[in-house]
């Protein structure tokens, strides 16, 4: 295999035909519609084009192909400039070979942000095994709520902020904030993808074994992100969370100055939080102290000590750039919330059904204990499908029964495909079952999706809140269960016809 043919002496105005292969991810679409808004011809392919980015991307006026064909690419009207190709794409695919068989200058999506897009801008990379979505969302939608305009690119959808992609300038020193994921960049660069976000300011939020499936073990997770810190550039800064003793060791090799926040001062944090609470209507409120002397209150929608610790980040970074207390607070309490970060996606019989993304079992503990922040008087109902890549395998078999003790009850799917998986590294759902019930929780197994929604809504009742848990689509569980408690609705004696 040839290596990427170089991007260097393109400059982002000369594009004008543009083909992307794995084109309907969040980011990747999101980054098809704005070469599109910038005029270029823009073109893709995927294996599944279904709403809503095949929606998004038609309307945007994007040609889509669904399947992977040789012919997408060179059958095309004009021969693209350059074929931009996502990291779930792997070296047998038979569109990328031919985009480098036939010499069509190619890349990934970060390398592409590297030489094109972040050579002149301020870049503030939000990386850590957790809260990188929800962080790099506050940072940019609080930069744009104080009217500085920023750029930015985040692996998510945000209730706030238009677009996962945007880009204002390219030139100034205007903020970009990057969320800096520690995934593969391509098949052909086995590196994470922040390796070419060209960081200026870092926040680094947590450091866990994760990715099981590109990583041996931590010492390989550690080794990745300290190449993160030690591409920081030159008048830049780290601000890193010294509850992390990973975090703290990272930290120490950095050649820029380090702002340490965290949960207490013995970390050796400089900015913690104090007086946090949940009022009345469910807004988390804390006071910002600086040592011991109080900075001002903050107040956000989104619950839990994890996110209380996001916010602070983002006030010390928001306050290094420049900006006001008063400005940083009034943002962050504008601010709404992430798609799929305790997403309420409807409450019907009294059952409210909460969509989050969490897959970790620290993931799963924060979140949890979050929801019971929020929710003081529902029962927790936990719902996981075991389907990430570390979540299917069992080097957490032992640590998800202690986070799931955090619900009142659990119903555990069986994992998504592990038929790539050695047979002694597969995660046991039924296991995870048997040990929260011997950790004294109720707990139950389920095979199939349409079994698992009529578990959950036989046992459910009104005021529960029944937390779904995966990092996939997990069968269209949330819907279907939605669907199953209207129906179950609609049978209670309430709305039945009296009697002749």
């Amino acid at each position: 295999m040839p290596p990427a043919q170089t991007i260097n002496e393109t400059a982002f105005s000369d594009l004008k035909n543009v083909h992307i292969i794995g084109i309907c991810g969040t980011l990747m679409g999101s980054f098809a519609a704005f070469l599109k808004r910038q005029g270029m011809n823009v073109t893709g392919s995927d294996q599944n084009v279904y709403p809503p980015m095949s929606d998004v991307l038609g309307r945007a006026g994007i040609t889509l192909f669904s399947g992977y064909r040789e012919e997408n690419l060179t059958g095309l009207p004009k021969r693209p400039d350059l074929v931009v190709i996502g990291n779930v794409i792997s070296r047998a695919n038979p569109e990328a070979t031919a985009a480098i068989s036939g010499g069509y200058p190619y890349t990934s999506l970060p390398e592409a942000m590297e030489k094109l897009m972040l050579k002149s801008t301020r870049n503030l990379v939000v990386s850590g095994t957790h809260g990188k979505t929800t962080t790099s969302s506050f940072l940019a939608f609080i930069l744009s709520h104080a009217g500085k305009d920023p750029n930015y690119f985040i692996g998510g959808v945000s209730a706030d902020l238009p677009n996962s992609f945007h880009v204002t300038s390219l030139s100034g020193g205007r903020p970009f904030v990057l969320e800096g994921d520690e995934y593969d960049t391509a098949f052909w660069d086995k590196v994470p993808k922040f390796n070419h976000y060209l960081p200026d300011d870092a926040i680094l939020t947590s450091v866990e074994f994760d990715h099981a499936d590109i990583y041996a073990d931590f010492n390989a997770v550690k080794s990745a992100f300290s190449g993160l810190v030690s591409r920081i550039r030159k008048g830049g800064r780290l601000i890193a969370c010294a509850d992390s003793v990973a975090v703290r060791e990272l930290a120490a090799q950095a050649v820029v100055p380090v702002l340490f926040y965290g949960s207490n001062v013995e970390s050796g944090a400089r900015f913690t939080p104090s007086k946090i609470r949940v009022d009345q209507n469910g807004i988390t409120r804390f006071t910002v102290l600086d040592g011991e002397k109080e900075m001002g209150e903050l107040a956000l929608h989104l619950p839990g000590h994890h996110n209380v610790l996001n916010a602070l980040a983002v006030w010390i970074e928001c306050r290094e750039l420049g900006l006001s207390h008063a400005e940083i607070a009034a943002g962050l309490l504008a601010f709404r919330g992430v798609k799929r970060r305790q997403e309420e996606r409807g409450e019907v019989g009294g059952v409210l059904v909460i969509d989050d993304f969490a897959h970790h079992p620290t993931a799963v503990r924060e979140t949890l204990r979050a929801l019971r922040s929020k929710y003081k008087d529902r029962r927790i109902v936990a719902v996981f499908e075991p389907r990430s890549a570390t979540s299917r395998r069992k080097v957490f078999q032992e640590d998800y029964g202690k986070a799931f003790l955090e619900a009142d009850s659990c119903h555990i799917a069986v994992p998504f495909d592990q038929s790539k998986i050695a047979e002694n590294d597969q995660f046991s759902s039924q296991q995870l079952v048997d040990d929260i019930v011997r950790l004294g929780r109720p707990a139950d197994f389920f095979l199939e999706i349409e079994q698992g929604v009529k578990q959950v809504t036989a046992s459910s009742k009104r005021g529960d809140l029944i937390a779904v848990l995966s990092n996939g689509g997990f069968g269209g569980f949330i819907p279907k269960l939605l669907d199953a408690l209207r129906d179950r609705a609609l049978d209670a004696p309430d709305h039945r016809s009296p009697p002749c």
